[in-house]
């Protein structure tokens, strides 16, 4: 199969007890019909808690304190509620700064998509609202704990770890996760000392998913792209990851896939305006009864693959530097060390073929194998949540907790949004919508008298038991205290921040 040379196009991304005010009263004309009988007649308080500050627990905040819309039930003509006019929503994060994804898992080339932080920022902002970072739910602070305090509590903490590979040499030297190395380059703390070695000349990718394909850009990208970026203030990748990618090596990037090209996991757009993709070996394959975007990716796919380029077209990539392509029916099956043992040298992949229909369709390998040289192998297979608390049920094979709506199964005021809810799949809208939904249901619970209706101490019981603990939250102020530094700093580099990547830095920035 013969690569196609690296083109640049557009890519597109894939996106507190708090009193009343003095004086105040609820007036039922704005109130929702049941909120009033079961809180507000009683001035009492909503306290909800959400575990998570990225797209599913800002998402979820911001559906509680303030519904968009009145949205029908879908089983019903009936109304669902859309907000509590008096609610107060406290989310808790483990890491001292907030947004999760957007700010650490986004393309730092794509600065449009962290726009939705704007958003977030209102929510946070809001009287109703309260923001408490390096708090690590399951360490800290106990989910029995949260659901003694809270009326509520909304568990939206993401998938925070990666599939494992599970094949021999995986443990080597120059083997990643593609999660990892996002978060080498986006700034994620944890990962903040990966220093990939980035001296060979072909890097393989395993797995065809839009971070698969973002992470090949990312190596790919020349030099002098990176410094435009950086003319232009359109990149927060950090100075470190930046350094590294400044003396990259790598040339050939291969993305290797189990299936075939009807079922990779990355969608139309990644493949630019004119869908001018990688080369492939995908003739012969029949159409018709396709869904039509993925016949039409496959049908660009196919293009890509059989057309021969014009005069100009095979001039410049016979003058191009680097080059990428997808490999397909190829299942890791050993990473294969260096000489010394010391490094990766390949991979060993087993061809493999379909077998079933639709959605049971199945990779299963032929028995033939096929070696592929290599310095690096970057994992992208997906990403999978972990359990945070013995107390809520989890799904180990699935990766999620089990649950109905969003509801926790068998745990009465517990609920979950986002990835750890649905499992690591599409992309920052999808969560949008998922979260809203688990929003609803938990309002239409409350209205129903579902939920406890006694009083609950919120953040105050929770403050003194990290205050006893030794923990100390970092507020939103806090934060935009870093977020003043991290502009500052980028500043003197041309570029929109540099972010803090070390958390005694930031604590001691803040005086802690």
């Amino acid at each position: 199969m013969a690569l196609r040379c690296w083109r640049w196009w557009h890519w597109s991304a894939w996106p507190r007890s708090r009193p009343p005010p003095s004086g105040s009263t609820p007036s039922r004309s704005r109130t929702p019909l049941g909120f009033c009988q079961q809180f507000s007649t009683q001035e009492q308080t909503p306290q909800i808690c959400v575990v998570g500050s990225g797209p599913a627990g800002f998402y979820t905040a911001q559906h509680l304190l303030k519904g968009p819309s009145l949205t029908l039930s879908p089983t019903s003509c009936r109304p669902l509620p859309q907000h509590h006019p008096r609610a107060c929503v406290d989310i808790f994060e483990k890491q001292l700064v907030p947004f999760g994804l957007v700010r650490f898992g986004v393309a730092p080339d794509h600065p449009e998509v962290k726009n939705v932080i704007n958003t977030f920022t209102q929510t946070a902002r809001s009287d109703r609202c309260a923001f408490h970072g390096n708090v690590v739910v399951g360490r800290d602070v106990t989910v029995p704990e949260l659901r003694e305090a809270y009326h509520a509590v909304v568990l939206s903490y993401g998938a925070e770890d990666n599939q494992a590979l599970e094949i021999p040499g995986e443990e080597l030297p120059g083997v990643f996760s593609a999660r990892a190395f996002v978060g080498w380059y986006n700034g994620l703390p944890e990962n903040r000392e990966l220093a990939p070695d980035l001296s060979c000349d072909t890097a393989v990718i395993l797995g065809q998913g839009n971070v698969a394909l973002d992470v090949a850009r990312i190596l790919l990208t020349p030099p002098e792209h990176l410094e435009d970026l950086l003319l232009c203030q359109k990149t927060d990748i950090t100075e470190a990851a930046l350094g590294v990618l400044r003396q990259s090596q790598v040339k050939t990037v291969w993305i290797v896939g189990r299936r075939g090209p009807l079922q990779v996991a990355f969608t139309i757009k990644v493949l630019g305006p004119e869908g001018e993709g990688p080369g492939s070996q995908v003739d012969g394959l029949l159409l018709g009864e396709v869904p039509r975007p993925r016949k039409r990716l496959t049908e660009l796919l196919l293009r890509t693959a059989t057309e021969k380029p014009g005069v100009e077209e095979a001039a410049r990539q016979a003058s191009a530097s680097r080059a990428w392509g997808l490999r397909f029916f190829r299942s890791p099956k050993q990473v294969l060390p260096s000489a010394d043992g010391r490094q990766v040298a390949g991979i060993r992949l087993a061809v493999t073929r379909l077998e079933g229909v639709g959605e049971a369709t199945r990779a299963v390998p032929t028995g033939d194998v096929e070696d592929l040289p290599c310095g690096l192998v970057l994992s992208s297979i997906g990403y999978k949540s972990r359990p945070i608390d013995p107390s809520v049920p989890f799904d180990p094979k699935l990766g999620i907790i089990p649950n109905v709506d969003g509801r926790v199964m068998n745990v009465p005021g517990l609920y979950c949004s986002g990835w750890v809810k649905r499992g690591p799949t599409g992309v920052i809208t999808t969560t949008m919508t998922d979260s809203f939904l688990t929003s609803q249901i938990l309002l239409q619970d409350l209205k129903a008298g579902q939920l406890p209706s006694g009083p609950r101490p919120g953040y105050a019981a929770i403050k003194a038991l990290l205050s006893s603990r030794g923990v100390w939250p970092v507020s939103f102020s806090d934060w935009e205290k870093l977020d003043a530094e991290e502009v500052s700093r980028g500043q003197g580099t041309g570029k929109p921040r540099e972010k803090l990547l070390d958390p005694q830095e930031m604590l001691r920035l803040l005086g802690r």
